[in-house]
């Protein structure tokens, strides 16, 4: 049996396990600058405003008396989803993460065994050892057992075990809310005839990879409860890898400028080494306002591409051959509202293409020093440890103006009790 584990309303839960004032009242957590909810509790929901609401709108447009926003506090949600995935493998070996707040596991129970009062344990256990409420959703696909987690949420239990024959499920669904479809492919699929899941599953699925694609053939498969999409399917090594933020003011200086790219590098180069890959080279790009003046300006992009001299993962070769380039992008008289790096090239570091005229091999003593970094950030948070060309103060780092502390990855924010 498959089954999907996902946290209820995630980012506000985790924020509600440290601050139990917060229980019972309308919450929302804000994206990257604090721009826009992306995260709202049963109480906000009520309130029946829609995901993505710009926050400037709710801050002028009501009163937000009643109403509580927090910024993104991703240290912390990231961490609360590390001890998830811990306490789900205290239930089964097999747990495979999808997304931040979502991870299917496979369970093979006794013959008679009753999975719904096991997946009842298992969401009972998430509840008192780390505060998270969740919904979980048993069936014989990851595609039904999507499904069945959306029904588990709006159930008092939070538990549902799909039935052998899922019929009824089925009919009930349109065929854009099923997994892997969406809208666009909805439109298609409503164009011959489809409009339901149950539909979807009764068509051929060689009619769906001749017509459409194999994914809508898979999905059709799956719907019948036959395994055909793999965890090779959600595994895939990225293809290119990339780290940007918005500021939180117009930055005019070139030193906050290198030191955003150079803080974006090093986040990217330590996704890079968890993948176990090494990248061939990098786009850089600044983005700036348009201006308004005696002159008028339009906004727009100043980019560079770099090919590294070998292929590489640690983050002091790759500041050091990024940094030159940023001086040609810079213009004083421009005010730049972005910055990002994209890594491309992306190839398994355990047999990567070398350079013939690279003297100095891949495999150096900086491996070990990389890989202790990141074993310290990983324990003590991220950030622990950093270069320094990435600035002490980053003034122009994204807007938090209503951060929770870090209570699981940072001594000075741990709880006291008086």
């Amino acid at each position: 049996m498959i089954g999907l584990v996902d946290g209820n309303n995630f980012y506000v839960s985790c924020e509600r396990v440290f601050d139990v004032s917060l229980e019972g009242r309308p919450v929302a957590v804000l994206s990257n600058n604090d721009g826009c909810v992306v995260s709202r509790s049963p109480e906000f929901k009520a309130l029946d405003i829609p995901m993505g609401t710009p926050y400037f709108k709710l801050k002028s447009g009501r009163s937000t008396n009643d109403m509580v926003f927090k910024s993104s506090n991703y240290e912390l949600y990231g961490d609360m989803s590390r001890r998830m995935l811990q306490v789900l493998n205290e239930f089964t070996p097999i747990v495979n993460p999808y997304s931040i707040d979502e991870a299917f596991i496979e369970i093979s129970l006794p013959k008679g065994t009753d999975y719904k009062e096991y997946a009842r344990k298992i969401r009972k256990t998430l509840l008192k050892w780390i505060g998270i409420p969740c919904g979980i959703g048993l069936a014989a696909t990851k595609t039904l057992s999507k499904i069945a987690n959306n029904i588990a949420k709006k159930l008092p239990g939070g538990v549902y075990v799909m039935p052998e024959d899922p019929s009824e499920d089925l009919r009930k669904l349109s065929v854009e809310e099923v997994w892997g479809i969406g809208s666009r492919l909805g439109v298609k699929l409503r164009r011959v005839g489809i409009k339901t899941a149950l539909e979807l599953a009764a068509s051929n699925p060689a009619f769906f990879k001749n017509t459409f694609n194999v994914n809508v053939a898979r999905t059709a498969m799956e719907l019948c409860g036959v395994h055909a999409v793999s965890d090779e399917d959600h595994e895939t090594l990225s293809q290119s890898l990339s780290c940007s933020r918005s500021f939180s003011y117009p930055v005019t200086e070139f030193d906050d400028l290198e030191e955003a790219v150079s803080h974006y590098a090093t986040n990217t180069a330590e996704k890079l080494r968890a993948e176990n890959q090494v990248a061939t080279g990098a786009h850089v790009y600044f983005q700036f306002f348009p201006e308004y003046g005696r002159v008028n300006m339009e906004g727009g992009l100043a980019s560079s591409t770099v090919m590294f001299k070998s292929p590489t993962d640690q983050t002091t070769a790759i500041l050091h051959e990024i940094k030159p380039v940023l001086k040609g992008m810079y213009n004083d008289k421009r005010r730049y509202k972005k910055a990002g790096v994209v890594f491309f090239g992306l190839e398994p570091k355990v047999n990567p293409q070398l350079n013939l005229f690279e003297e100095v091999p891949l495999e150096s003593t900086k491996d070990d020093l990389f890989k202790t970094v990141d074993q310290i950030n990983a324990h003590f948070g991220r950030g622990t440890i950093f270069p320094l060309s990435i600035g002490l103060e980053r003034k122009w780092s994204m807007k938090r103006n209503m951060l929770s502390p870090s209570y699981t990855t940072r001594w000075d924010s741990l709880l006291e009790t008086k």
